[in-house]
């Protein structure tokens, strides 16, 4: 293990490479805290402790040489009498071993100083001292102490006495590594979790887990994003159960973040957009009310609608139809020629429909259209000007141009058209003929072909007109002597005037009320006639004349309503006359058949009042008859009193009379009369 493989933190400030010197007084430091404690600082085994011993050993004829090395070397010298002394040295043999005895006791006794891990100069570091501080790394439980703690202990040789404890510890660690890995999962943080877990050494056996445990998070992580997912397209087309139900099933995840935070994210995300969406509905039922008004409001309640919200989308293709409506409504208006109507409904369309330029472009053609419809060469090339300012680019381009080609051929028919006109305008048959020339030369397919039809035709009529009213007024003055014969005489002058003439329907008209004053003129005599002869009462005859007037005549419609009343009239004197000849046998049948035959006479007859009263008579003689069967036969009583009609004086006593005699057939049972029983009391009593 080199320098640089030693965590930066704990590499001394200003560390640099020691000199030969420096590195024995650092190995002769070591030895003495080894030989002073008798244990390495750190709990070294038995082994270091060899190892520290024999370096002492190594430096000893090292101190003795620089000994020798020094002044005294120079002089000879001889040992001092007191040397030679068997006494003292008795003495010294008894006091020595006591003395290094003492001072080994001592030594064994005094504690080993922790070391300063963050100074320690690694190269030179003993195994124990590593794994001291590797452990001391390790207790901080974090990525970068764990790392720092497996890189202390990872290089030490294979053969090291401690290198199961070691291989131990960084298995340990290594778990420790990819626990805080899951943690960060756990926590939301994906990519620090893998990266974390990608920290474990490839040569330990948590190694292997990592994989699958990374192949795992990402299979947990893309199931929830699934889910997630799934649930924003579900909140996109506002199916709110559907989001609702998939926001469950994050419950399930295994990972702590999707299972609350992002759970609790995801339901108020659903809530809102349920509420944006409850708008959005609104909005649209609004919008289908139609008119400009609902439509404004419909806007403004989708505006509402924030950027962030998963309705947004939605809300925006709701805003775009909303203003193409407008669109149509200001279209539906051009189209009635109301220009002034569509521009204002088309200014009205709020930019957050997005049709600004449509809008433009529909308010240009408008007001194009609204110059063209003044009929003029000026206003119809102004109008060609507006139009093309359209771009290329727009859809409105297509109908521009289309509107500009019939424009620019609009304009040589209005000079026709002009021209036409001025001739028309002197009155004569000359200068009408003049102007019919001249329109017609607009061809058929161009823009004011129709006009120029219009006005061909209005002028054709009126030089039909100056031709042919000298027929109608010489017919209108033959007439005023309504006789036969002026009459025919101007029925006769109006027809020169034929079919297809501009005065033909006139003409038609008035030969027609001529018509009919000499069908009355004819035909009076017989109506009177008939009506006499009704009013002297031989209605048969007053048919029969009356029938004389054939039907079409101007008296026909009269002729027969009088033959209907005649005959109705007829009719009811004979059903009066055999309701009394079959009332007369005074049988019952009899008397009921006669009601029958008499009510068939209708209210407007003479006769009606006459057949009123009979009716009540011969009513009332059937109550009699009933009453007088009543006496032995009850049933049958009963089934004379019904043949009586409902409207008759009779009618109500009938009806009365008929439930007496019912109940009397049909006696109501009678409910026994209770008995008394005295208290036991009174009896006793006597009472």
């Amino acid at each position: 293990m080199t320098e640089r493989d030693i965590p930066q933190s704990w590499l001394p400030g200003k560390a640099r490479e020691p000199d030969s010197n420096m590195t024995r007084v650092s190995r002769k430091q070591q030895s003495s805290e080894t030989h002073t404690s008798g244990i390495p600082a750190t709990g070294s085994t038995i082994e270091s402790v060899k190892r520290s011993t024999q370096s002492d050993s190594e430096e000893l004829p090292t101190q003795i040489e620089r000994q020798e090395a020094g002044p005294l070397s120079k002089k000879s010298w001889k040992l001092p009498k007191w040397t030679t002394s068997w006494v003292l040295w008795t003495l010294l043999l008894a006091l020595v071993p006591g003395a290094i005895a003492f001072m080994s006791t001592a030594m064994l006794l005094k504690l080993p100083s922790a070391p300063n891990c963050p100074s320690i100069f690694w190269p030179l570091a003993s195994a124990s001292v590593r794994l001291h501080c590797a452990q001391l790394a390790a207790s901080k439980q974090t990525v970068k102490d764990l790392q720092q703690a497996i890189a202390l202990v990872k290089e030490l040789p294979k053969n090291h006495p401690l290198r199961e404890e070691i291989d131990r510890l960084i298995e340990e660690w290594s778990e420790d590594i990819l626990r805080l890995a899951d943690q960060s999962f756990q926590a939301g943080r994906l990519d620090e979790a893998i990266a974390t877990a990608r920290q474990v050494p490839k040569e330990e056996s948590a190694s292997e887990l990592v994989e699958t445990q990374i192949t795992k998070w990402q299979s947990i992580w893309s199931k929830a994003e699934g889910i997630y997912t799934e649930a924003e397209a579900q909140m996109r087309e506002q199916h709110w159960h559907q989001a609702f139900m998939l926001g469950s099933k994050l419950l399930r995840v295994d990972n702590k973040y999707w299972a609350s935070t992002k759970y609790d994210q995801l339901n108020r995300l659903i809530v809102s957009a349920r509420e944006d969406g409850e708008k959005l509905a609104k909005a649209d039922t609004i919008a289908k009310s139609k008119g400009v008004n609902n439509l404004l409001k419909a806007i403004k309640v989708t505006e509402s609608i924030q950027q962030d919200s998963y309705v947004y989308p939605k809300a925006q293709e709701a805003l775009a139809e909303f203003g193409r409506q407008m669109l149509e409504l200001a279209q539906d208006k051009l189209d009635g020629r109301d220009a002034d109507q569509a521009i204002s409904i088309a200014q009205k369309i709020p930019p957050s429909t997005g049709q600004q330029k449509d809008v433009q472009d529909f308010v240009t053609l408008a007001e194009a259209q609204r110059n063209a419809w003044l009929g003029t060469t000026s206003s119809l090339e102004v109008a060609i000007s507006q139009a093309q300012q359209i771009e290329a680019t727009r859809p409105k381009y297509q109908k521009a141009q289309e509107l500009i080609a019939n424009w620019q051929l609009e304009v040589k028919d209005v000079a026709h058209l002009e021209k036409a006109r001025e001739l028309a305008s002197l009155g004569s048959i000359s200068d009408f003929t003049a102007a019919i020339a001249e329109a017609q030369l607009i061809p058929e397919g161009n823009p004011r072909a129709q006009e120029a039809k219009k006005e061909i035709d209005g002028w054709v009529a009126q030089i039909q007109t100056i031709e042919d009213r000298p027929y109608l007024d010489r017919a209108d003055q033959v007439a005023m002597y309504e006789d036969v014969n002026s009459l025919q005489t101007a029925i006769g002058e109006a027809s020169r005037i034929t079919q297809g003439r501009a005065l033909y329907s006139e003409a038609r008209r008035k030969i027609g009320l001529w018509t009919a004053k000499i069908q009355r003129i004819e035909d009076q005599p017989y109506l009177d006639q008939a009506r006499n002869l009704a009013n002297s009462g031989d209605l048969a005859s007053a048919i029969a004349t009356a029938r004389q007037i054939p039907s079409g005549r101007a008296l026909s419609g009269e002729a027969q309503t009088a033959i209907d009343e005649w005959q109705g009239q007829i009719r009811a004197t004979q059903n009066w006359n055999k309701a009394r000849e079959v009332a007369v046998t005074g049988t019952p049948q009899a008397l009921a058949r006669a009601i029958r035959i008499a009510n068939r006479i209708p209210d407007n007859s003479t006769l009606r009042g006459d057949a009123n009263i009979a009716i009540d008579q011969w009513s009332q003689q059937l109550l009699d008859i009933a009453r007088a069967q009543g006496e032995s036969d009850i049933p049958r009583a009963i089934e004379t009193a019904r043949m009586i009609p409902r409207g008759t004086d009779a009618y109500s006593s009938a009806r009365e009379q008929i439930r007496v005699w019912e109940e009397y057939l049909n006696p109501q049972p009678q409910e026994p009369p209770q008995q008394y029983y005295p208290e036991p009391s009174t009896i006793m009593n006597g009472q």
